[in-house]
Parts: C-alpha cells; sequence; structure tokens
C-alpha cells in the first residue's frame, strides 16, 4: 500500500524530498533508522548440508501439477538434486533426514510487496524476518523495504544472500526519487540519471508511487529495462487522473499492485472519480472510504470496456499484486482488531500504531461505520472480479502482503492473502501458483533470468515449505496461530496446522522455534 511518509510520524527518516513525489508540504523527518539486523544465532536455523533428505512427502510443486507422493526429495547443498519415489535414496550418504512422512511438501512462498517497519513501531527487522520465514516466506520483494538512504533493507539484501543473518531472500526496490539525498527528478534526463544511480546502489526494481510526469514516468520506465530492473507501481488517487493503469501499461510498466489504476481506466462516463464536496485526501478516513465508490462509478462487470481494459494489461504483460488482505478490515473493522494472533505475536507497538490515529497510516478507523463496511463489501466483489477474469485471460497475479499497516502482521497477512485469492474465485492450485512461481517469475524475468525458485524440482534452489497439513484443503493451517478443528471422537478440539519447518538456500529453519523467538520479543516489549 502507499506510505504517505509526509502524514506519518512512524516512518524513519524519510527524506523530506519524498514529499515532493505526491505534490504535499513538506514536514521534519525523523533521524533514527531500524536496529541492525544480528547475525544468525546458532539454533536459528541447520545446514546447509552436503546431503539432505526430505523422505515420505506428498509433492505440491508449484506449477500447477496436483499433488503427488509420497516422494523422496535429495538436496545436495542449496539445490534440488533429484526426486524420486520413498527408499530410492537409501545409499546416499546423507547428513540429515527429514521424516515428512504424511506431510506436503510445496516451494518457498514469494511475497511481492513487502515493507520492514521502524523504530516506534517495530525496530528490530528480525522480527519480521522471522515471521515470514515462520510462515513459508523464503523470498521477499521490499516496495521498498524502508526509505532512508543507507537503506537498511538494501543492506539486510546483501547480508541475507551471504547467509549471516536469518531472513528470506530480499529484493530491494527503490522508490523512485527516494534515497539518494537530492530532489526528485523532474525531467527525463534526471529520471534516468536517478534510475542508473538506484542500480549502482544494488537495488534491482522501481517502485512508483507518484505523482510524476508522463515525460519523466515515461524515461524512468525506459531505463529501468535497459539495467534490468523490474518495474511496479502503485498509482497514487493524487497521480492516477494524469496516469491510470492503462496508460501506465502502454508506457511500460511492469506491474500495478493494490487495486489504484485500475478503475479510474474503467470510471464509467467520466474520466475523474467524482468526489464528494469537502473531500481531503489528506484525511485518512476521506480516502479509504471514497475508494469504495469506484464500484459504482465504474463499468459493469464483463462489459465491452472492462475486457478491452484486461486485454491491455495482458498485451503490456502487467503482473498483479492486488493485496487484497491490507484492506480487509475496511469490511469488517472488528475481526481485524481481533485476530487471535495479536495476543502473542503483535508487537504492543505495533497495535499503538494501528490504534486510531492522525498521523499513523493506515490508522484511519476515526468513526468506521456499518456503511462504510458494507460499500467495501460489495468493492471487494468487484475488485474480486477484475482479478478472476485477469487470471482467465492469462494475466500473472501473485501475492503480496504489504504487512505492518491496518492490523496485518508480518507473515500472517501473507496467508490472509492466500484465503482472499481463494474467495476472488481463484482455485487453490491457482492460489499456490501465484505465492510461487509466478511471484518469482515476476521478480527474476525482469533481471534476464529464468527464476530457480518457485517450483519443486530437480535442479532448482532448495526454498521449500513443508507443513503436516495440506494447504490446498485449508489456506488456514498454515497460520503461526494454526487452525482448531474438533475431533469428533474424543469431542475435543485439536490444534492443527503451522509449518513445521522452512528451508531457504538450502538452511533447514523450525518454523515452531521461530515463532518461539517472536513471542519472546513480544513478551520483552510487554515486560518493559
Amino acid at each position: 500500500m502507499a506510505i504517505r511518509a509526509w502524514l506519518i510520524k512512524d516512518i524513519i527518516a524519510v527524506l523530506s524530498c519524498l514529499s515532493a513525489l505526491l505534490g504535499m508540504a513538506s514536514v521534519p523527518v525523523h533521524a533514527q533508522s531500524l536496529n541492525p539486523t544480528p547475525i544468525s544465532e546458532a539454533d536459528d536455523g541447520a545446514g546447509r548440508y552436503a546431503l539432505l533428505l526430505i523422505t515420505g512427502a506428498t509433492i505440491i510443486d508449484g506449477g500447477g501439477a496436483p499433488p503427488v507422493g509420497p516422494r523422496d526429495i535429495l538436496i545436495a547443498n542449496n539445490r534440488i538434486q533429484a526426486i524420486a519415489p520413498v527408499g530410492s535414496f537409501k545409499d546416499q550418504p546423507v547428513q540429515r533426514t527429514i521424516d515428512a512422512k504424511g506431510m506436503y511438501v510445496m516451494p518457498g512462498f514469494v511475497d511481492t510487496h513487502g515493507h520492514l517497519g521502524d523504530p516506534e513501531k517495530a525496530p528490530n527487522s528480525e522480527y519480521a524476518y522471522k515471521l515470514w520465514l515462520a510462515h513459508g516466506v523464503t523470498s521477499v520483494r521490499g516496495v521498498g523495504f524502508t526509505f532512508v538512504p543507507n537503506d537498511p533493507g538494501l543492506i539486510d539484501a546483501e547480508r541475507s544472500a551471504r547467509g549471516e543473518i536469518t531472513a528470506p531472500r530480499l529484493f530491494a526496490y527503490g522508490v523512485f526519487g527516494a534515497h539518494w539525498g537530492e530532489a526528485p527528478p523532474t525531467t527525463p534526463e534526471a529520471a534516468r540519471n536517478w534510475v542508473r544511480w538506484a542500480k549502482q546502489q544494488g537495488y534491482v526494481g522501481v517502485k512508483f508511487i507518484g505523482p510524476t510526469t508522463k515525460p519523466v514516468f515515461a524515461a524512468a520506465l525506459d531505463e529501468t529495462k535497459k539495467q534490468n530492473m523490474g518495474s511496479i507501481a502503485h498509482i497514487a488517487q493524487t497521480w492516477v487522473a494524469d496516469i491510470n493503469g492503462a496508460q501506465a501499461a502502454q508506457l511500460g510498466l511492469g506491474g500495478i499492485t493494490h487495486f489504484y489504476g485500475h478503475f479510474e481506466s474503467l470510471l464509467d462516463g467520466v474520466t475523474i472519480q467524482k468526489f464528494p464536496i469537502g473531500y481531503n485526501y489528506a484525511d485518512e478516513q476521506d480516502r479509504f472510504a471514497r475508494v469504495a465508490e469506484l464500484a459504482e462509478q465504474s463499468v459493469a462487470i464483463g462489459s465491452d470496456e472492462w475486457n478491452a481494459y484486461l486485454d491491455i494489461l495482458i498485451e503490456n504483460k502487467v503482473t498483479m499484486s492486488p493485496t487484497f488482505n491490507i484492506y480487509s478490515a475496511g469490511r469488517d473493522l472488528a475481526k481485524a482488531q481481533r485476530f487471535v494472533w495479536h495476543d502473542r505475536y503483535t508487537l504492543p507497538s505495533l497495535m499503538k500504531f494501528y490504534t486510531p490515529s492522525t498521523v499513523n497510516h493506515g490508522s484511519f478507523f476515526f468513526d468506521w461505520t456499518t456503511a462504510k463496511e458494507i460499500a467495501w463489501r460489495n468493492f471487494y466483489q468487484k475488485w474480486f472480479r477484475l482479478v478472476r477474469d485477469y487470471v482467465n485471460k492469462g494475466g500473472r497475479v501473485t501475492v503480496g502482503s504489504d504487512p505492518g499497516f491496518i492490523y496485518q502482521t508480518w507473515g500472517f497477512a501473507y496467508v490472509g492473502e492466500l484465503e482472499m485469492l481463494q474467495e476472488a474465485g481463484l482455485t487453490p492450485l491457482e492460489v499456490m501458483r501465484a505465492a510461487t512461481i509466478d511471484g518469482a517469475r515476476e521478480i527474476y524475468e525482469p533481471l534476464g533470468q529464468t527464476a530457480p525458485i518457485g517450483m519443486v524440482r530437480a535442479g532448482m534452489l532448495a526454498d521449500l515449505v513443508i507443513t503436516p497439513e495440506d494447504p490446498l484443503q485449508n489456506f488456514k493451517t498454515l497460520y503461526g496461530t494454526g487452525h482448531m478443528r474438533l475431533n469428533k471422537k474424543t469431542g475435543t478440539l485439536q490444534r492443527v496446522g503451522r509449518v513445521r519447518w522452512t528451508i531457504k538456500d538450502g538452511i533447514v529453519y523450525d518454523a515452531h522455534n521461530l515463532l518461539a523467538d517472536v513471542e519472546a520479543m513480544v513478551q520483552s516489549q510487554v515486560a518493559n
């Protein structure tokens, strides 16, 4: 989701020039940054092993094939060497065997829309990283991870690649115009210079928020392609009247996150959303409540205009990253406020940030009414259908969670997005494909590389998730709090599920231990 840093006291050390990106006035910025991510502890993960054997598992390969098993998976260091029937590798000198009989193995999940916290709501990146890993997320694209010079997300991307920290694979996108300590680009030449600078710093892609002019935007997009970098945009409401989703696609944008830009391309009989008298974008309840009115102001589902827009996205190979979950509190606030994981796994400082506030981004529930929730439920139905129709036309949809806002805590938010994609009409196997190989392809293809992760296949890197329950039958079993199921024979409730092991770069992480570490962080903050 968009991060309007000039309205958020909790976003760390934001460049004051960022305010020009959305045409808003500057305010003082913080000089603090996140605490450095500590080096991995000895008990965080084990390996990588010369030979690791996973035995007896049912495989969900990520490419859309139905589950198959039982199978053995032989991993050499950081790569899947072979997959075969149980017992095929009994003569191999394995260093560790994971007994996965009755369990399920799938590719590590890819979160295509990630952020880190800030010093006031979540000062330790380790908190986010361990929650992601504990929920099977082995790769995260930061858009951006942070918004400061010497971006700690960029630094941690290198440290994770070296295996120094307990973290997913991190792919850092720079926010256009940010980070470099100079004014945001206002000319095509300056836009290209910024993109080249971002490439030199190690960013692998660019996140656009806006507003900027079409010549500047077009030049920046062209340069990202020349530099083999990815591009994604939140087409902010302060920008979308000039460049909507259709126009951005035709200019060469790689991906659109959230819903912004889509429905403004589908307005019925007007070119700009009809805002009521007195509307103020800086009032976040105004901003988010009025979003739902796009459902009534846009063309009919399945109309010629509807399909023509989707065809434009298809033709230009745009990826959708809907982030359904991040707005879900809008349709049921009480549910989001009392998610069962908040007590054990959400930091008190993070819960304080979520509380309605005029300064914390996304904490906008000043007077959230039944009518507002109903409007959002209606909007979701049209948004769901847009995504379902896009998949049917061959479009690519990926899984982004946008955690750390609006009651959506790291890891748990990702599973919530899987559930909402299924609610949108995707089959469980389509959801799994979006979460794995399609997410990997969205990241790697702009780099000019074939994705080395995202499928359980021989030759792929060893990023895997092992679960005791079949997530295709019930995504709720992936939550770190597990799923409550009644044992009809005993008449007792049983907590089932949770990720058992997450393997990233061939390193085996005990997901239960990671959650215990997070719970200790929460309790430490409670005690202090």
